[in-house]
């Protein structure tokens, strides 16, 4: 049952992404859930549910490989570090960690698509669309917090 549960919210997530337009830049809601499993359950659980969520989108983008899977892994790697055993957990780390990881996950897109493919935007074009990305999930970061 919880199995159907995530796969629900999964197909949820990427059918909203897609959907929602704020400065003509869609948000990076995997970002999110990769967040959460990675803040709540750990490093171990954080890279697979990071490097599952990663190789959908990879499939979907039409692009290689690659790129999500390295990048969305790295994210549930590094949330782990938030949810108490290296830092104390506050809202305030909270909105940092997740617009961090974020900028992080969007920047380490768009490099290996601008070193192992051709540049998908002009670099000023890409800061802007990785900043947009980051602020919209960083007021979210409050609510994502680890477990007690």
């Amino acid at each position: 049952m919880r199995y159907l549960f995530w796969s629900a919210i999964v197909l949820f997530i990427f059918l909203v992404q897609g959907r929602i337009l704020l400065f003509d830049v869609t948000p990076s809601l995997t970002s999110l859930l990769v967040y959460y499993v990675g803040i709540r359950n750990g490093d171990v659980a954080g890279i697979f549910f990071g490097s599952l969520i990663g190789t959908i989108e990879d499939s979907l983008s039409g692009a290689f490989l690659g790129p999500h899977l390295l990048s969305k892994g790295l994210v549930g790697y590094f949330s782990s570090f938030l949810s108490g055993s290296f830092f104390k957990w506050t809202p305030l780390l909270g909105v940092i960690g997740i617009s961090t990881l974020t900028f992080v996950d969007s920047a380490l897109v768009f490099a290996s698509r601008s070193f192992f493919d051709k540049l998908p935007s002009t670099i000023q074009a890409a800061v802007f669309i990785i900043t947009i990305k980051s602020l919209i999930n960083a007021p979210l970061g409050v609510l994502i917090r680890p477990k007690e």
